[in-house]
């Protein structure tokens, strides 16, 4: 079975070959092409997952073996895959996720002139994510990292005749490579370290490496966290990367590639457990970043960008989870996976109602669409109710499951304070998320007619998009339920990332009960001001914190005065110093040497009485001066 690991691979990446040079002759069979290759490797990856089941836990992991990249002395870079009960949740998360948005796309991007490129960049970036979460050393996974980078700048940016598409996949790009830096020095201070970039020997030899050694390299991977998964302080990019088709969002910005960095930390457990330094870094970013993204989402009017900081929020959620060690890393892993549901599923919804709305994406010009679209108010309501941790639904079941690991971290005050945080985003989960239900499919209708006339007339999507939404929807209601019992996810990953039961400051009935109780205040808040009330077609001025919200708080004017200001003064800096101190040393020896020169060129007159002058004064110096000494 170990043979077919690189099928998973090959299929995607053949379909982005064909599809990206295959020419306008695949325009009108493209997509399908794209879609079957996506299924190719779905189907791939269930056998191989069959396979894993029916071995014993501990003999799950499979190698594969394809070439040796870069043999050059003592540094082996080989190109390799590993298959263990990790990569195996991530294979069948992208493949299975990936291969339903494939299939949304045929009708979403019907009439796309560029549909085939649209899949061809779909197929590209299923290879690179595959590469990235099988590749069985740090270097390889680097590959297939910045092999999603490229596909996300791709399709960010697929409708390249709106300047905000082109512009906002620059800015992905540009902060994605921030934090791609963290990585590369990640790798060399493990080459340095250790000889290997192989997970094996980096992570079986943790335990003989120095703290301080371990700090430096687990802070370089969380920086590389922070970019790919939109975690503070490199955030700023996932907002506008919504200028996107909807497919984009759902398959890079809520079930894939922003898991990257919860991937990259997990697999990396045995670094942060010997660097507790680094550990709590990882919590204090994933507690503010899940405080941030929900803040965000509770003021924006466009749904795509409302769910931009709800996806911000709960990544959050997922690396406060890896950074608690052993007693939550399956708990992040879990929540990611049943995020890709609910997540996937609410952007496809969004997708949906924009189908149905003239691409409309203010949330304040809809209204009353529950009558209008029956399967997509159904689908997106029971994302919703997963979102918010609804009793019984999948998110219930995983993101308690993180709030009770963090109420157990450190047995202390870091306990209450994180926990607390936990709790906090939930219940500003269930009001930002209500929010978007309660303005998008319930109240009176407040859609207006366009520039031209043109009034919208919402209608249900074709079933090509309903469809995937509907198995999505599935996921969302039952995969929490299916991995808790009896522990099933928790155990299933345990060889991998280990496992300790998380024993919180108060009671587990307890911190349920206050996850409940805040989760209805949360949606009592939103009732009675989006429910009870008429919702304004123009926003309203709203209060200091909401203005800020509206702006993602602050953060682009803080990146520019920290980064461009503080890079524009630095460069003027250098510059002053380059003109006045280095120009100046030069130049003035330059002068110095050029004046004395010019000095000493008068000596040399060519008149014989001058020399008779020269030689007659030194000569008279010279006799003097031995007079002297003699006379001393």
């Amino acid at each position: 079975m170990e043979n077919l690991i690189a099928l998973l691979v090959a299929a995607p990446l053949l379909g982005a070959v064909v599809l990206l040079c295959g020419g306008r002759r695949l325009d009108r069979t493209g997509h399908w092409l794209g879609t079957l290759f996506a299924l190719g490797s779905f189907v791939v990856g269930v056998v191989l997952f069959m396979d894993m089941l029916g071995r014993d836990a501990d003999d799950r992991a499979m190698h594969q073996h394809l070439f040796s990249w870069i043999p050059v002395g003592g540094f082996q870079a080989d190109v390799a895959f590993q298959l263990d009960q990790l990569s195996m949740t991530f294979v069948l998360l992208i493949t299975g996720v990936g291969s339903l948005i494939h299939i949304y796309s045929i009708g979403y991007m019907e009439h796309d002139e560029r549909r085939r490129r649209f899949f061809g960049y779909l197929n590209l970036f299923l290879a690179a994510m595959l590469i990235l979460v099988i590749a069985d050393n740090y270097l390889l996974l680097y590959v297939g990292w910045e092999g999603v980078g490229l596909a996300s700048y791709l399709l960010i940016g697929f409708w390249q005749h709106k300047p905000s598409a082109a512009t906002a996949a620059k800015k992905a790009f540009l902060v994605n490579r921030v934090g791609d830096m963290g990585l590369s020095i990640a790798i060399m201070l493990m080459f340095t370290t250790f000889g290997t970039f192989a997970f094996g020997d980096v992570l079986a030899a943790t335990g003989e490496t120095s703290e301080g050694k371990l700090t430096a390299i687990g802070l370089m991977l969380l920086l590389a966290a922070c970019g790919k998964s939109a975690q503070v302080p490199l955030q700023s990019w996932l907002g506008d990367a919504m200028e996107g088709p909807t497919p984009v969002s759902a398959l890079i910005h809520a079930a894939t590639m922003v898991t990257a960095g919860v991937y990259l930390i997990t697999r990396s457990g045995a670094i942060f457990n010997g660097a507790p330094d680094a550990q709590l870094a990882v919590v204090i970013v994933g507690a503010v970043t899940l405080l941030f993204g929900a803040i965000v989402g509770c003021a924006k009017d466009d749904i795509k960008k409302a769910l931009a900081g709800s996806t911000m929020s709960q990544i959050g959620y997922m690396i406060l989870a890896a950074g608690l060690g052993p007693i939550g890393y399956a708990f992040a892993i879990m929540h990611l996976v049943t995020h890709g549901f609910f997540k996937a599923g609410l952007f496809l919804g969004a997708g949906s109602v924009m189908h149905g709305m003239n691409d409309e994406v203010d949330m304040r010009k809809y209204g009353g669409l529950r009558k209008y679209m029956p399967v997509t108010f159904a689908t997106f309501g029971l994302g919703y109710l997963a979102i918010i941790g609804f009793p019984g639904l999948s998110g219930f079941w995983s993101k308690d499951k993180i709030i009770e690991a963090a109420f157990a971290y450190d047995d202390g005050i870091r306990g209450w304070i994180f926990g607390g945080v936990a709790l906090l985003g939930a219940g500003i989960t269930a009001f930002y998320m209500t929010r978007v239900m309660l303005m998008t499919f319930f109240g009176e209708k407040r859609w207006q007619p366009d520039a031209e006339g043109h009034e919208p007339h919402p209608h249900e999507s074709p079933k090509s998009m309903t469809i995937p939404m509907i198995v999505l929807a599935f996921g969302s209601v039952f995969a929490g339920g299916l991995f808790s019992l009896n522990e099933s996810f928790v155990h299933w990953l345990e060889p991998v990332t280990s496992f300790e039961h998380p024993h919180p400051v108060i009671s587990v009935p307890a911190i349920t009960a206050s996850t409940v109780v805040v989760l209805l205040i949360g949606v009592a808040i939103a009732w009675f001001m989006y429910g009870k009330r008429p919702v304004p077609v123009t926003a309203p001025r709203g209060s200091v914190l909401t203005r800020a919200a509206r702006r993602d708080l602050l953060q682009d004017d803080f990146n520019h005065v920290v980064l461009v200001r503080g890079g524009e003064h630095l460069t003027r800096s250098l510059v002053y110093v380059d003109h006045t101190l280095v120009d100046g040393v030069v130049n003035g020896t330059a002068a110095g040497v050029g004046g004395l020169s010019g000095r000493l060129r008068k000596l040399q007159n060519g008149y014989a009485r001058s020399y008779a002058v020269s030689m007659l004064g030194g000569t008279a110096v010279l006799v003097a001066a031995t007079l002297l000494m003699r006379a001393v």
